[in-house]
């Protein structure tokens, strides 16, 4: 098994990688949230201590007279734990003509101001620092209570507040990944199990199977690895077919040089070599044609660049190929014919289109006994189902009474395989089609209707 690299792709790392940032946008999110609603939450309730300490002692009555004490409203029990929470506050107390009766704590004292009242941020003292105050007449209007609050120590309990939503984020952020990563994990297990059935499959074996998945998801990629699987194994059996076959017809033209290659080394006279040299030159002609043949093969096999792609006359492409195998007709006692229109025109590769026209007259040619009327055809498709042209060639070497020659070259199962090919390449469709009467065998191409320029 390969080793596998950090730097190659992988599925499983990309969704780890997408879903931690995911979380941690959210985590980002969340703790900007807690935190700015644990600032607001410690202002109020800041605020709502200041204002809740004001109505207590606005309650009170006959407050004593001023000592000017500084002394924090502090818990002095050392046994007993000051809150976090429990804040410094400071209180002034005036009179109903603005003389100040009491004060308590640390807070400087302020100006008097008979109209001001509820919260307020004022700067005060040498230092000019900033203090949190609530202040209020009472209903009586004989005394007014102003609460204080250094805003510093605001600002400590908001940011103490806040930490205390945003710990549990801290902490849950790397628990929540681990975990995240061991559910992605889990939850690609079947995926990870299937690549490895993919990874070990034998496209030579033709038991080797992947099974049906549990998860829905996976049936349509099953399905199409094994529809993927059971054509491979039919091209493969084809192939080996057709390898059998090449080997049988090389065999007997290469068996038959070897003998006659021996007998004309033992031949003495003259005239008993000319036969013998004459059966050598018809048997590597043959083997030569199969060797020629296997190469058309390899090459419709190696014909899916669409860059050979052009609009041709498919008409005046039968009316060469005819011209060509005229004389050979003619040596036969032939006759080779084209019915077609003027023109056909038809996005094809020419080349690879003439090489399957070549085989199926030279087939004709071939299988064929003299005399026989060999028809080339072409023409649009009159019926659009069916496709956009046809092209076809029938012969009626069939005849009753008339006996076939042996065939001098590849067997009719090449050729046609070749063809095949060639209508595969360009979306056609090759078969034996009925024939009309004086034809006993016709051969079709139905080309499908494609695109002006097929893409590639």
């Amino acid at each position: 098994m390969m080793r596998e690299n950090w730097t190659d792709a992988s599925l499983m790392r990309q969704l780890l990688m997408w879903s931690l940032g995911a979380l941690v946008m959210v985590w980002a999110c969340f703790v900007f949230l807690a935190y700015r609603t644990g600032v607001e939450e410690a202002d109020e309730l800041t605020d709502g201590h200041l204002a809740s300490v004001a109505v207590l002692l606005l309650g009170i009555r006959g407050l004593p007279a001023t000592d000017q004490s500084t002394e924090l409203l502090r818990l002095r029990e050392e046994r007993l734990k000051n809150h976090d929470y429990q804040q410094s506050l400071s209180v002034l107390v005036w009179d109903a003509k603005g003389q100040l009766r009491w004060r308590s704590g640390e807070a400087p004292t302020l100006a008097f101001d008979g109209a001001a009242e509820g919260y307020a941020t004022v700067l005060a003292g040498d230092e000019n620092m900033a203090w949190r105050s609530f202040s209020q007449w009472n209903r009586e209007r004989t005394q007014k209570v102003a609460v204080m609050l250094r805003l510093g120590e605001r600002d400590a309990l908001a940011h103490d507040i806040a930490g205390q939503m945003i710990e549990p984020g801290l902490w849950l952020l790397p628990v929540v990944s681990l975990a995240l990563g061991l559910a992605i994990s889990r939850g690609l297990r079947p995926l990870l199990e299937l690549s490895s059935e993919v990874a070990a499959l034998d496209v030579q074996s033709a038991e080797k199977r992947i099974a049906r998945r549990p998860l829905r998801e996976f049936d349509s990629v099953v399905s199409s690895i094994n529809a993927l699987l059971d054509r491979q194994q039919q091209v493969l059996e084809r192939e080996r077919q057709l390898a059998n076959e090449i080997a049988h017809e090389l065999r007997t033209p290469l068996a038959s040089i070897v003998l006659q290659t021996q007998a004309l080394e033992a031949a003495q006279d003259v005239g008993a070599q000319a036969p013998v040299l004459q059966q050598i030159r018809t048997d590597t002609l043959r083997a030569a044609h199969v060797l020629d043949q296997l190469l058309a093969l390899a090459r419709s096999s190696r014909g899916h660049s669409r860059s050979g792609w052009e609009k041709i006359n498919l008409a005046q492409l039968a009316r060469n190929v005819a011209a060509e195998y005229g004389q050979a007709a003619w040596e036969r006692n032939d006759s080779i014919e084209v019915h077609a229109v003027d023109s056909v025109l038809l996005f094809a590769q020419p080349v690879l289109l003439e090489m399957a026209l070549r085989n199926l007259v030279e087939n004709a040619l071939k299988h064929t006994p003299p005399g026989t009327r060999i028809v080339i055809g072409c023409a649009e498709d009159l019926v659009p189902a069916r496709g956009a042209a046809w092209l076809q060639v029938c012969d009626d070497g069939a005849r009753e009474g008339m006996s076939v020659q042996a065939p001098l070259a590849d067997s009719l199962h090449l050729g046609h395989e070749i063809v095949a090919r060639v209508a595969a390449e360009h979306g056609a469709k090759f078969w034996k089609s009925p024939c009309v009467a004086p034809f006993t065998t016709c051969y079709r191409i139905d080309f499908a209707a494609v695109p002006e320029r097929p893409a590639g």
